[in-house]
């Protein structure tokens, strides 16, 4: 199996959030359409959409190429081609982050009621929901499989063999983390 594999089922399952999230979209303008007073943002939703997209797309997936697949790739006399793309692919997970932590910035305005928080979510999972695909598509069909000729087998058994060893470890990280925040908050409140 090549340490492509893992990366490439990630991406199904992304695009399958992506679709949950253009729907949620669509319900979004359909209600803003008929009654734009009364529009509804499910918050729970978009907490849900924060975490995947945190949790699995950043931590989990650009974890696994930024730490393992492109940090092994900065050791290889790339192509200058394959060199601009990765760099334009760490480019669009800094952006990816950034959109994220604005999404959930306006689901908190929102519940505030505050002015523009309703358009500020529906730009937002627009552009996200626009951007990942897009994304996925450079990732599939012009980066990973051609990069894959820079290592040799052993090398690709090894990234591999990280990436496993990467999930098994980034459910207990997750989690640690949130009991360190509650500590935290707690201990600031004392």
């Amino acid at each position: 199996m090549l340490p492509i594999a893992p990366l490439m089922h990630e991406h199904r399952l992304i695009e399958r959030m992506l679709t949950l999230m253009q729907l949620e979209l669509q319900r979004i303008k359909e209600n803003v359409a008929v009654d734009p007073e009364f529009a509804f943002v499910d918050p729970v939703f978009i907490d849900i959409a924060v975490d995947f997209s945190r949790a699995y797309a950043d931590r989990c997936h650009h974890g696994k190429e930024e730490d393992i697949l492109f940090e092994e790739l900065t050791k290889k006399d790339l192509s200058p081609e394959h060199r601009r793309v990765m760099v334009e692919l760490i480019q669009e997970h800094v952006w990816a982050r950034e959109a994220t932590g604005r999404l959930l910035k306006a689901k908190e305005n929102y519940l505030r009621e505050q002015k523009g928080a309703l358009e500020e979510i529906l730009s937002l999972l627009e552009q996200l929901t626009e951007f990942y695909p897009r994304h996925i598509d450079k990732e599939d069909r012009r980066f990973f499989i051609p990069v894959m000729d820079y290592f040799t087998q052993e090398e690709k058994n090894a990234m591999l063999e990280q990436m496993w060893e990467f999930d098994r470890k980034m459910i207990h990280d997750k989690y640690t983390g949130i009991v360190e925040a509650i500590e935290n908050r707690r201990a600031c409140r004392i």
